[in-house]
């Protein structure tokens, strides 16, 4: 007595076949023709995709449909688009009114115009803290500041302030100062004035002007700035080689 698939009581399995090739036999069997046309269509349509699928000139890509056109508009504009300024400019590294060129140049030839200037002292204080010693220029305009108070409470708070952020031996921004001048400082913050700070404060310049400074007209930032050519020294004349 032979047994069709159609006639399979639910549940019941070929001997020797597996779920899935009994679930395919038994789908054919109840879709019938159906089901083969869908299939064909399926595999007519995917031949077609894959025909009709060309690598374009631009992208070389072979697994893009996109048209010449879409892939040339794409190309023009990543290459019209806007270009990033360039990190020096000093409309980047000043704030408000922008220095003149002349300006800029004249932070080449005093140390003293640099620190009066509000645009010298940003472009100054960001090439400091690529020296990983900001502290001493944050130290030195704190120091400005308290010389402009003229309250009181005001002066010992800010005072305060200062010693433990600049001068206490925990804090992470202590700034460089010998001895004597430590010992000054203590003394005076006593009674905290508006000049507690002055001796730390100029030996700070010193430092600053003696060693930050003259790496800092000769590095790239301030030359871009200057609009000084590559190989000419800050004071104008033509870098000596290092074979001279």
């Amino acid at each position: 007595m032979s047994c069709s698939v159609s006639e399979l009581p639910s549940g019941c399995r070929l001997r020797g076949m597996s779920s899935a090739i009994q679930t395919t036999s038994i789908n054919k069997a109840l879709s019938g023709p159906q089901l083969e046309t869908q299939s064909s269509q399926r595999s007519n349509n995917a031949a077609a995709t894959h025909q009709n699928t060309k690598p374009c000139w631009v992208c070389w890509c072979c697994c893009c449909s996109c048209s010449w056109a879409k892939c040339l508009a794409i190309k023009t504009a990543e290459d019209n688009g806007p270009t990033k300024k360039d990190p020096t400019t000093s409309e980047l590294l000043c704030d408000g009114e922008q220095p003149t060129v002349e300006e800029i140049q004249s932070w080449g030839s005093s140390f003293d115009k640099l620190m009066r200037s509000n645009g010298g002292r940003k472009v100054f204080r960001d090439f400091l803290r690529c020296e990983f010693s900001e502290e001493n220029i944050l130290f030195w305009m704190a120091c400005e500041e308290l010389k402009n108070e003229t309250n009181p409470d005001a002066i010992e708070e800010k005072a305060r302030f200062i010693y433990e952020d600049y001068i206490s031996i925990l804090s992470p921004k202590e700034v460089s100062l010998d001895s004597r001048v430590r010992e000054i400082v203590n003394r005076n913050m006593v009674e905290p004035t508006p000049h507690t700070f002055d001796e730390a404060q100029l030996q700070i310049y010193t430092l600053m002007h003696r060693d930050s400074y003259p790496r800092f007209i000769n590095s790239s930032l301030f030359k871009t700035l200057a609009q000084i050519p590559d190989g000419v020294s800050a004071s104008g004349s033509k870098a000596e080689s290092p074979n001279n």
